[in-house]
């Protein structure tokens, strides 16, 4: 099952209040996924906006998963952005989006990313997961949540 502490470092776990919009939140993402590199975070970004263009990457419940193909490095990263206020991503279930999972993923790791895609949305898809973090008094208290074993994992 999914083991987030491969590519989700504690550097990458962020609150941020008044994310303004998507387009925002996406770059914000792309910043926290290139770990600051600025050629890497216009690859990245730039694929984030070529997936989302494709369909919003809300999953209902205002989770997000925004994410992309890039060789800017030979492994998956993860980002994962509280937001106050939830943003519109334009979800499906209309709500605004406040939890978001970002990725970038090598072109390479097809079979990966869609089993990860399919992990996390089964994830976020628990109530009480969500609820954990959206109560999570800091960026600490988020990581523990997010690292912790998943609950799904014994099923």
């Amino acid at each position: 099952m999914l083991s987030l502490a491969e590519f989700l470092t504690t550097e990458r776990i962020v609150l941020l209040d008044h994310p303004g919009n998507r387009d925002a939140v996406i770059e914000a993402a792309a910043r926290l996924l290139a770990d600051r590199s600025p050629n890497a975070v216009a690859e990245i970004s730039t694929s984030l906006r070529q997936r989302e263009r494709m369909g919003s990457t809300a999953i209902g419940h205002g989770v997000a998963i925004p994410h992309g193909r890039s060789d800017a490095f030979a492994d998956t990263r993860a980002a994962f952005l509280r937001l106050r206020p939830g943003v519109d991503f334009e979800a499906s279930d209309g709500e605004p989006v406040d939890l978001v999972f970002a990725m970038a993923v090598p072109e390479h790791f097809t079979q990966q990313h869609l089993q990860l895609l399919s992990e996390l949305a089964q994830r976020f898809g628990d109530a009480g997961f969500r609820s954990a973090l959206r109560e999570a008094p800091d960026a600490a208290a988020l990581r523990a949540t997010l690292l912790a074993p998943s609950a799904l994992a014994s099923t």
